[in-house]
């Protein structure tokens, strides 16, 4: 039995460093005070930091994210520092990284009491990030070993793939870390509907943090919206609705953690014992040939 806590993080103005920091800080000891073992914030939730840029940079979507990479290092010191202290495993959610090869990826970072455990790329690149952002897709994915249980990481619209989960629960991730930011109903309900398909596929567990609020200080989290849940597969001993839990508001006024305790053997049990055996039958479907009328 695990805890984790998914954050509905509200996207707020912190125009220091100190700020920030301190903003940070407090989160994740609320949550690990409450227990939590492993904590999730959202894709782009990184962005915070183009509240310290200057307003003419911060309200520019590309001078903005080239203004914050001189930031990330301390940053990734922070996160990194703050999951040692508190002794948990933390996903600070993703941002817009420059690589050697002069392109902007998509990044997400996991970090463990040990340290840095690896990063994960989003794969899929939606039509703003792609059009209008200039960012292109990562390569690869990365099952991370870890205390608590094998973990996957898949950002925002990726879940709304099934080859890239499938991929993952191939390689052994029991739960996937679905860190999400959609500007409109709609777009969480993609998310979350994408989320529910994959845990349902492959029995296996998926925790998803959404961005929230308003920011019209910034050009890419002006607005936000969605719920922070826990998906299982639909069967014996999980809820009915495959919903474990859920935040109770789509946009609080102010950050907030969901927490919640999942039990994995039982997720991994219904691989073999659960009312329908969906991680097995899944080959079965590309046997199927389209027959004409």
């Amino acid at each position: 039995m695990i805890t984790v806590a998914a954050c509905q993080y509200h996207i707020d103005l912190l125009e220091t460093w100190d700020a920030y920091a301190a903003h940070l800080t407090g989160l994740c000891e609320q949550a690990a005070a409450q227990g939590a073992q492993l904590l999730l914030l959202p894709e782009y939730a990184g962005l915070v930091l183009t509240g310290q840029l200057p307003a003419a940079e911060r309200s520019d979507l590309q001078a903005s994210i080239a203004g914050i990479q001189r930031l990330l290092p301390r940053w990734l010191e922070l996160c990194q520092g703050l999951a040692r202290r508190l002794n948990i495993h933390l996903q600070p959610g993703s941002v817009a990284v420059l690589d050697d090869d002069g392109q902007y990826r998509n990044r997400a970072w996991l970090f463990g009491p040990d340290g840095c455990l690896g990063r994960q790329d989003k794969l899929t690149m939606t039509r703003f990030e792609r059009e209008q952002w200039n960012i292109v897709p990562g390569q690869g994915l990365r099952v991370f070993d870890t205390p608590l249980g094998k973990l996957g990481i898949l950002i925002c619209y990726d879940n709304e793939f099934p080859m890239l989960a499938r991929r993952l629960a191939e390689g052994g991730a029991d739960l996937i870390l679905a860190p999400s930011c959609t500007d409109t109903e709609a777009g969480f309900y993609r998310v979350r509907i994408g989320a529910q398909a994959r845990a349902l596929e492959n029995q296996i567990a998926v925790l998803q943090s959404p961005t929230v609020g308003l920011a019209p200080w910034s050009p890419a989290l002006d607005e936000n919206i969605g719920r922070a849940a826990l998906y299982v597969p639909s069967d014996y001993g999980m809820p009915a609705t495959g919903v474990m839990a859920e935040s109770d508001t789509l946009c609080p006024a102010a950050s907030q953690w969901l927490i919640t305790t999942l039990d994995l053997e039982e997720v991994r049990r219904l691989r073999e014992q659960g009312q329908v055996l969906t991680r097995r039958d899944w080959p079965q479907q590309f046997e199927c040939q389209l027959i004409e009328a």
